[in-house]
């Protein structure tokens, strides 16, 4: 299910990384800083357990408290990479994974070259993508996930188009995936608009 997460510093931030004068450093900026504040509200749901007793500086006794399960971030490469800091941010014990993606041109399907996640098959994995386009490139992730073994898993994204929305909610009705924002369509080559453009091009200056 796709789940709007709306907060007017997400949309001051990403006004910034659609602005196409923005520089490169302003784009990488805003993307972390709104995978932070996205973090708190993909996660709220997680499960904690009170492990052991420690004392307050007033002399009061309360329990340590800790997240139950483990967390794995899996950013989808290269432009999930841009997420990660600002998720581990949140949680600085989080463990990180890979999953090397490309785009084929031609086809807009997603080519799969590199998959590499901790081996922690009961954690939560939380697969990271700024743009949800297609679809595809969340779907191959999340098919990729489960078989390896992984069953507990969500997405973060930044902004989705209504036709990757349709796609994902139709095929993954059980996997909640954030978006900080909804955009209009996906033009003749796939591309989201309004958009921001190539993300990886402009998190990594390649262009």
């Amino acid at each position: 299910m796709i789940k709007l997460i709306q907060h007017p510093l997400i949309e001051c931030k990403l006004s910034i990384m659609r602005n196409k004068n923005s520089t490169d450093l302003e784009f990488r900026t805003c993307l972390d800083e709104i995978a932070s504040l996205m973090t708190v509200e993909a996660l709220k749901d997680l499960e904690t357990v009170q492990t052991r007793e420690i004392e307050t500086p007033t002399g009061a006794k309360v329990m340590k408290t800790k997240l139950a399960k483990e967390i794995i971030l899996a950013p989808v490469l290269r432009a999930g990479v841009g997420m990660v800091e600002g998720v581990r941010r949140m949680v600085p014990k989080a463990r990180v994974g890979y999953i090397g993606m490309y785009r084929n041109e031609e086809t807009l399907q997603p080519v799969e070259y590199y998959f590499k996640l901790p081996n922690i098959k009961d954690a939560t994995v939380v697969i990271l993508d700024p743009m949800l386009a297609t679809g595809g490139s969340i779907a191959m992730a999340i098919d990729d996930v489960r078989k390896h073994g992984y069953t507990n898993i969500r997405c973060i994204c930044l902004i989705a188009a209504p036709e990757g929305k349709k796609f994902v909610e139709e095929r993954y009705p059980d996997i909640d995936v954030y978006v900080a924002a909804m955009d209009e369509r996906l033009n003749e080559v796939g591309y989201i608009l309004p958009g921001l453009g190539d993300a990886g091009d402009r998190i990594f200056g390649t262009k």
